[in-house]
C-alpha cells in the first residue's frame, strides 16, 4: 500500500480530539489504528486493494478525525461525518448509544471498511459495511481480519 503524503489531513487529531470522539462513540480505539491515523490522518492511498467474500475491493481512502469540520475542505471524510450520514445502516440495534462498527476507510462503489467492535470491545475486527445489501437497521457486514494490524498486512 501506498499512502500518497499530500492528500494527508491536516491538522493531524491530537490526543483530546481522539478522546472526545472515543467518549461520544463510546468505545476504545485499538493503538494500532490511532497509531496509524496520528499520522496518515484521512489519507488517499494507492494500489490499496483486499480480498473478501469472493470480491475484491479498493480503498480510495481513510477516514480522517477533524476538530473543526465545517471549514476543512476534507470535512466530509471525517469519521464521525460519515458515521452520522450512515450510522443507522451500521446497527440493528435502534437504541443504541455510540457506536458498534465504526467506519474507518472509503471503498470504491460506496462501502466502508469498518472497525468492528461488536464481539470483542478491546480488539475489534475489521469488516467492509455492503451498503447495497444494508438496509436502515438491517447492515451486511463481512469479516475481513481480526485485527487492524493485519487488515494493514494484506493491503497489496
Amino acid at each position: 500500500m501506498k499512502i500518497k503524503q499530500e492528500t494527508i489531513v491536516k491538522p493531524l487529531p491530537s490526543e483530546e480530539l481522539i478522546k472526545k470522539h472515543e467518549k461520544f462513540w463510546r468505545l476504545r480505539l485499538p493503538e494500532s489504528f490511532l497509531n496509524f491515523i496520528k499520522i496518515y490522518n484521512g489519507a488517499e492511498v494507492e494500489d490499496a486493494t483486499f480480498e473478501c467474500n469472493s470480491r475484491s475491493y479498493a480503498i480510495e481512502r481513510f477516514l480522517c478525525m477533524l476538530d473543526d469540520i465545517e471549514n476543512n475542505p476534507k470535512g466530509i471524510y471525517d469519521i464521525d461525518v460519515v458515521f452520522s450520514q450512515i450510522g443507522e445502516r451500521l446497527t440493528d440495534n435502534e437504541d443504541l448509544l455510540g457506536a458498534e462498527v465504526l467506519p474507518i476507510a472509503a471503498v470504491f462503489a460506496g462501502d466502508f471498511v469498518c472497525l468492528d467492535f461488536r464481539y470483542n470491545k478491546e480488539n475489534p475486527a475489521v469488516c467492509v459495511w455492503s451498503h447495497e445489501e444494508s438496509g436502515e437497521f438491517e447492515p451486511v457486514f463481512y469479516r475481513i481480519t481480526d485485527k487492524f494490524t493485519e487488515f494493514l498486512e494484506i493491503l497489496k
